[in-house]
């Protein structure tokens, strides 16, 4: 495909993306979204809330979220298109479902970057002192954008070798963990990462549920791959594959990372749970305990380059949603120019957006809380509206061949289930916010909608 050739019934400056990802840009892109350490900053959380059942949290998330792959998975087949969720809800439900769909994920995609960004300003600082993490926060920012802009496939390489680090820096604590719990033994029973360290009574279910709605922040991302569907070779049945396996693959190595964490951590459940200023560190302060400072610092440099980079990939998801939604005229037109096939007005104003956040919270002491509390909101909501368009696309629209009614009403029905109970679990400052965002998102569908009827 000519990488400047002009998409039917656009302006002259729109152009098509470039195809040049295969699969395994795909999962690269997705794993450095997701980040295969993701659970190093919410471990003590989970912990303490689920009272010792960490793994088993995230193998309940893991399940949780496979609904929310299954569906992404049935709507890239019929609408392999950039908009991800917004281009989903567009076919299977109409116009002002696509862009309340795109518009919520939108708040998503910003700000989860900005989290990272932070993330990783704040890993350096810790590691050079003299720096103020907010000027770390800008160079990961400045650094990761011009990436982007350069290319989704130079982006890709480098992301490669970036998570190829974190990869193996993962498999050095896993190898050094078995080796202490093989020489000196856990530290609490070794079932009790999935049955809970018994130190705030019996178990209880619906402590591990509570603690899901916080656990799949650390799987959001993996979706971002469907942004991808008009860049990838070989067809969208491509992108369906590494939605579903880089799910998979996340899920397992949370899980393997968190039991192993959970056995290794000298403080019980209860003890995090009373003290929650201990949860923060409480994955690092346990590799420091267990095994010694070197693995400490060595999670710790890997948790800084790979939050850049999972920014990096949430950047560059956020700037095809931008695209998508200016190309349909829901956004302004001269976000939709491309350049050499790469969305670059789009990716620079997602990069702007996500700067302010990032440098902002940055600078304050309470920053990364105001952030992490209303990051999933977004992805919640647009990942209901995704279950309802593959009801609506092939049950309700009859699109796309015969109805099969376990793939195309139960699973997306019980999908959506799950994400509801899931955002009602959710804090009330997150919910807020998210209705904030949601409501000014009516706003303009609601005077766009007024502007085109005028126009008519």
């Amino acid at each position: 495909m000519s990488e400047a050739r002009t998409t039917a019934g656009t302006d002259p400056a729109e152009r098509e993306l470039r195809r040049s990802l295969g699969f395994r840009d795909l999962v690269v892109y997705g794993l450095l979204f997701i980040a295969p350490m993701a659970p190093v900053g919410v471990f003590g959380t989970l912990d303490a809330r689920s009272h010792g059942a960490v793994a088993l949290v995230y193998l309940v998330a893991t399940a949780a979220m496979a609904f929310t792959a299954f569906s992404y998975a049935q709507m890239v087949r019929v609408v392999p298109r950039a908009g991800s969720v917004f281009a989903y809800a567009r076919a299977g439900l109409g116009p002002g479902a696509g862009f309340v769909a795109g518009w919520m994920v939108m708040l998503d995609y910003l700000l989860i970057p900005a989290v990272a960004y932070l993330f990783s300003g704040i890993a350096m600082n810790a590691l050079v002192p003299e720096v103020s993490r907010w000027v770390w926060t800008t160079l990961a920012v400045v650094v990761t954008t011009f990436l982007n802009l350069y290319g989704v496939r130079a982006a890709a390489r480098v992301g490669f070798l970036v998570l190829a680090l974190e990869v193996v820096i993962l498999a050095v604590f896993v190898v050094s963990a078995a080796v202490v719990l093989a020489r000196d033994g856990a530290h609490r029973a070794w079932l009790s990462p999935l049955s809970g360290d018994g130190t705030r009574g019996a178990f209880a279910l619906s402590a591990v549920v509570g603690a899901v709605s916080v656990a799949v922040l650390s799987f959001l991302g993996f979706d971002a791959i469907a942004s991808f569907a008009e860049e990838v070779t070989g067809g969208s049945e491509k992108v369906a594959r590494a939605v579903l396996f880089c799910l998979a693959l996340a899920g397992v190595l949370f899980v393997a990372q968190t039991y192993l964490a959970a056995l290794l951590e000298p403080l019980p459940s209860a003890r995090l749970a009373a003290d929650p200023a201990l949860q923060g560190p409480a994955f690092y302060d346990a590799v420091d305990a267990s095994v010694g400072p070197w693995l400490h610092d060595l999670v710790a440099v890997g948790k800084a380059i790979g939050a850049a980079f999972a920014a990096l990939a949430g950047q560059a998801a956020a700037g095809r949603i931008v695209f998508a939604m200016a190309r349909d005229r829901r956004l302004p037109r001269a976000l939709a120019r491309t350049a050499s096939g790469v969305p670059r007005a789009a990716l620079v104003c997602a990069a702007v957006i996500t700067l302010v956040a990032a440098v902002w919270a940055a600078r304050r002491d309470d920053g990364l809380d105001k952030l992490v509390s209303v990051v999933d909101i977004g992805a919640l909501t647009a990942f209901t509206l995704l279950h309802a368009s593959v009801v609506g696309w092939f049950a309700v629209r009859h699109r796309g061949g015969p109805v099969v009614w376990w793939r195309h009403v139960l699973m997306p029905v019980l999908g959506a289930a799950i994400t509801v109970a899931v955002i009602t679990e959710a804090s009330g400052t997150a919910q807020a916010a998210g209705l904030v965002w949601l409501t000014v998102g009516l706003v303009v569908l609601f005077a766009q909608s007024r502007r085109a009827g005028a126009a008519g």
